[in-house]
């Protein structure tokens, strides 16, 4: 009976101790996985080496790195050989690429484009994208070959493509706005067909594409033969991207055809300000006639420049708000800039609590403070009713004395 009572501990026991080994070596399986990697290894691919176009026409695609070692690396890249009649560039979705760093473990990705010129002919390109660490220690090329067909017979004497265009390809707007560009499809195929919709733009940033005068999402569309349709693209701009000029790409694409739009979004920033004082408390004391000071701050919370901030003020009838400086000619983003403020009582005011109010007004943006100002008599009139007071008390006292003999 005892053995039987006691098998159990023994089994849950030895399960522990299981488990502890096995959590004891997962640091060291992690360990020899890392060590097991090379010091130094990048590498260099392109998405497609070899692409077919049925007429000249732009060609994009992703070249992208992969570092497999231990070490960062920063690799220089250019295109090494490129074909007459086109144009071409390495970027990103704002900036043209010569170099990249690639820390340890991690993978980046760039944007090749080769634009041809009215020029280009039928028959077969090469580029040649080229690479190489700082140390030269890893040198590294790729080709990507182009061919060009003739367009048929047919296809000459009427051309059959869809089209992309818009009255408004520049939006201008605050960083929180929402963007809503008007686009035109055309398509002249000769026969039905569903495209397909896709839009590249700054990263962290939504696009949407929208039949128009609705409101649901929608990723492509039925187009008939020969038609023509509106399409609302909206894009929302992330909530830390800063003031500039932002490209975006729309594409249409259906049946080998393809069609490309530029759009561009202007931001302004975002226009906020804050205010308070130093210590936070908005109460002070003044007397009668006499300015009480007291210091505020403003700061630019937005991601734009606030031009010529002034200040209003709310006050008691009667009473003086004067500011120091009387007005901020620009605030940048994240500065602070500091605001004397005095508040002079109507010299008549009775004693007691008073609320004045102070508003910075800026481009698009305000904010507003409260005082809370308890106004106390002068102590010159405290002293004379000390003296008017002794004065009785030193009256009744000798009315006192005297009629107090008789």
């Amino acid at each position: 009976m005892m053995h039987t009572k006691i098998l159990p501990h023994r089994i849950l026991v030895a399960c522990l101790m299981v488990v502890g080994l096995v959590l004891t070596a997962l640091p060291g399986w992690a360990q020899n996985d890392e060590t097991e990697k090379p010091e130094r290894l990048i590498t260099m691919a392109v998405e497609y080496p070899g692409v077919e176009l049925p007429s000249p026409d732009d060609v994009d695609m992703n070249v992208t790195f992969h570092n497999r070692g231990r070490s960062d690396e920063t690799v220089d890249v250019w295109v090494a050989d490129n074909p007459q009649g086109w144009t071409t560039q390495l970027k990103t979705y704002k900036y043209t690429v010569t170099g990249v760093h690639v820390p340890s473990g991690e993978t980046k990705t760039l944007t090749f484009q080769a634009d041809p010129d009215d020029q280009v002919q039928p028959g077969q390109y090469t580029f040649h994208i080229a690479a190489k660490t700082r140390d030269d220690r890893f040198k590294m090329e790729e080709a990507i070959n182009v061919t060009v067909k003739a367009k048929k017979e047919e296809e000459v004497k009427v051309s059959k493509d869809l089209t992309l265009s818009t009255t408004y390809p520049v939006l201008r707007g605050p960083t929180d706005g929402t963007f809503e560009f008007s686009v035109e499809l055309n398509s002249d195929l000769d026969q039905d067909a569903v495209v397909d919709l896709a839009a590249e733009g700054p990263q962290d940033w939504t696009i949407n594409f929208k039949p128009a005068y609705e409101s649901k999402y929608i990723s492509s569309l039925q187009m008939q033969a020969n038609q023509s349709r509106n399409v609302s693209v909206e894009v929302k701009p992330s909530g830390v991207a800063q003031a500039g000029e932002y490209p975006i790409t729309m594409r249409a694409s259906a049946g080998g055809k393809q069609a490309k739009l530029d759009l561009t979004v202007e931001l302004t920033g975002t226009y906020k300000l804050d205010a308070g004082t130093p210590t936070g408390r908005l109460s002070l004391e003044a007397k009668r006639g006499n300015p009480a000071r007291v210091s505020i701050f403003v700061k630019n919370t937005g991601s734009a420049v606030n031009h010529d901030i002034q200040f209003l003020s709310f006050k008691p009838e009667n009473w003086q708000i004067a500011f120091t400086p009387e007005r901020i000619e620009a605030l940048n983003p994240g500065a602070i800039q500091q605001v004397e403020v005095a508040i002079t009582p109507y010299e008549d005011a009775l004693v007691g609590d008073y609320s004045v109010a102070v508003q910075v007004q800026g481009e698009k943006a305000s904010k507003e403070l409260e005082f809370r100002t308890t106004v106390k008599a002068s102590a010159a009139w405290a002293w004379i009713g000390v003296v008017i007071i002794a004065g009785v008390i030193g009256g009744l006292t000798e009315l006192f004395r005297k009629f107090g003999r008789r």
